[in-house]
């Protein structure tokens, strides 16, 4: 990425320039370790800095970050906590992921960015939100996965405490998802309280925030096991 590309996500999102250095390794070593193990099909260096890191940082205009804590249900190669973690450096994090080996990747990011108060986690989202240490004791939650949001809600809103909020990042067009969600989030007690807008600047692409806070406690039998969560959709 070019020096003016990093002064413009420097000064659009608040960050220094040593923070900046800290995304450059992390490119480096996406890059790296995607030549070994499927992490990201967004390859071109360019891409990465909209496509994952300016595309994470946008959360931090819906949401204060400072000293709370977040947890990132299927992180994947680290989207959008790692880059929330750099720019809010006080954000206790945990990283949730299925596969061993993007755990490993995860741990040696944050070991070569030297980060502190990261928890990189190889477990399944729906078991791990059963642990009494983690149910219901995060500020927020976020999550890029592809699921549907109602899907999406059973695996995230367990790990969030009431009056915090679930950020999930969806694509535009995504109103009848949403509508359709909306007694399944009910249902695990949450509420749409804001819909968010913004446009990854170079490739022109409108993403959405939705959020959604915890107003009552889920219920213990959620979240289900996957398969039936996928079979049988709240």
């Amino acid at each position: 990425m070019s020096g003016e590309r990093k002064c413009e996500i420097e000064d659009f999102f608040g960050i220094n320039h040593a923070q900046t250095e800290q995304f450059q390794k992390y490119l480096e070593l996406l890059v790296k370790y995607n030549a070994v193990m499927d992490l990201t099909a967004i390859t071109a260096e360019e891409d990465i800095w909209e496509k994952h890191f300016w595309d994470s940082l946008a959360l931090g205009q819906f949401a204060d970050f400072a000293n709370k804590s977040l947890i990132d249900v299927g992180t994947g190669a680290g989207f959008p906590g790692l880059p929330l973690k750099i720019a809010h450096p006080s954000l206790e994090l945990t990283l949730l992921d299925a596969l061993s080996k993007r755990v490993g990747f995860l741990e040696e990011v944050c070991e070569t960015l030297g980060l502190t108060g990261v928890s990189a986690i190889h477990g399944r989202a729906e078991e791990h939100a059963k642990l009494p240490e983690v149910r219901e004791s995060f500020d927020f939650a976020t999550s890029r996965a592809v699921a549907r949001l109602n899907q999406l809600c059973e695996l995230t809103l367990p790990f969030v405490k009431e009056g915090g909020q679930f950020l999930a990042m969806k694509a535009e067009g995504a109103e009848e998802e949403t509508k359709e969600a909306v007694p399944a989030i009910a249902l695990l007690g949450g509420k749409i309280v804001a819909e968010h807008r913004y446009t990854l600047p170079i490739a022109n692409i409108t993403r959405r925030v939705i959020v959604i806070e915890k107003i009552s406690p889920t219920p213990e039998k959620y979240p289900r096991r996957f398969a039936r969560i996928q079979k049988n959709p709240l």
